[in-house]
């Protein structure tokens, strides 16, 4: 009897061990993070190639929209919050999130390389940036020819009378793009000045587009002559074939920061973290100059057609002033441009 009852204590215990053998594949199954992104579609299609082979075990659930409503969308689920890592949004709007309490602090690894300008001030940083972006007028020279239109090289000349209904610009409140071209000319010229040279240019602008691409996508199919976009979709038209060229305002480029952050939710998930580290890393950052002028870690050279040194073609953006009044600003625009 107490034969029979070992070997059926060892028929369970063995048949258990398979059980939990043939279950290891299914008990390693990839971790999930929830990511909110405004990373153009393209680029995200692209980073995911090498992401994975160099984090095998991370799935990412992602969430694309432009800044301005991945941002709405974070801050009105902040009781129930989805995400879990915010990817490649403006540093504007990290400061808001910080601002909000919405992130957890946390120093990716490798946090030592990225450049100070990168980095949120407080140790260890709510957000970590990973790139810059310009604006860059996108002007078609055909749609020029055929309009008998000259070539803006200022954002003064994009108020002339000849410009009238050939000019689209995105919408600050949705877009990154529009924000920080606001942004700059109210901190360049300052507000006073800075509302009445927009007044002057929305006499002519034909429209604005909720995304910040889609100006110079509009100008690269002939839609239009000058869409204000960023310097990154210009080089794509016009490597695409598009009769378009780049132009940088010669009083200077407004720029923003795509940055990373860690929301409450991430804290309790070690993938989250996991995915910083690589969003962060040196390989990471070589992706990112791909299509970017400058990126978090120095040495790593800018795409060709780009400036090798953007502190020459930019106004400097107090990123804290943008977030601190970017709601008032926005209230001011769409009371004097909202149709």
């Amino acid at each position: 009897m107490m034969r029979r009852m070992l070997r059926a204590a060892a028929f369970t215990l063995t048949t258990a061990l398979f059980a939990a053998l043939a279950a290891g594949p299914a008990l390693a199954q990839k971790q999930t993070v929830v990511v909110y992104t405004a990373i153009e579609n393209e680029q995200i299609t692209d980073y995911m190639k090498t992401l994975g082979k160099s984090l095998p075990g991370v799935e990412l659930k992602i969430l694309r929209l432009s800044t301005g409503d991945i941002s709405a969308r974070f801050m009105a689920e902040k009781d129930n919050m989805q995400a879990e890592v915010i990817w490649g949004v403006g540093a504007t709007n990290m400061l808001i999130f910080k601002n909000a309490g919405l992130l957890e602090p946390y120093a990716p690894k490798g946090l030592d390389r990225i450049l100070p300008l990168f980095r949120d001030k407080a140790n260890p940083p709510a957000w970590t940036g990973i790139d810059i972006y310009i604006s860059a007028f996108c002007f078609n020279t055909e749609s020029a020819k055929k309009n008998n239109l000259p070539r803006p090289e200022s954002w003064a000349d994009l108020t002339k009378p000849a410009y009238k209904g050939h000019v689209v610009m995105p919408n600050p409140a949705s877009s990154g793009t529009g924000y920080l071209s606001v942004a700059s000319i109210l901190q360049r010229m300052g507000e006073a000045e800075g509302w009445k040279y927009l007044d002057a240019l929305n006499t002519n602008i034909a429209e604005y587009t909720k995304s910040g691409s889609k100006p110079c996508k509009d100008a690269a199919a002939g839609e239009r002559a000058v869409g204000v976009s960023f310097e990154y979709v210009a080089l794509e038209m016009k490597k695409k074939g598009a009769p378009v060229e780049m132009i940088l305002p010669k009083e200077g480029s407004g720029y923003e920061m795509e940055a990373n952050g860690l929301t409450r939710k991430g804290a309790k998930n070690p993938a989250a973290k996991q995915f910083l580290d690589w969003a962060a890393s040196e390989e990471a950052m070589r992706l990112y100059a791909k299509y970017f002028a400058a990126v978090g870690i120095a040495g790593i050279p800018a795409p060709e057609g780009l400036p090798k040194d953007i502190s020459k073609v930019v106004y400097p953006n107090d990123f804290d002033w943008s977030a601190k009044n970017r709601d008032r600003i926005l209230a001011e625009w769409q009371k004097r441009y909202a149709k």
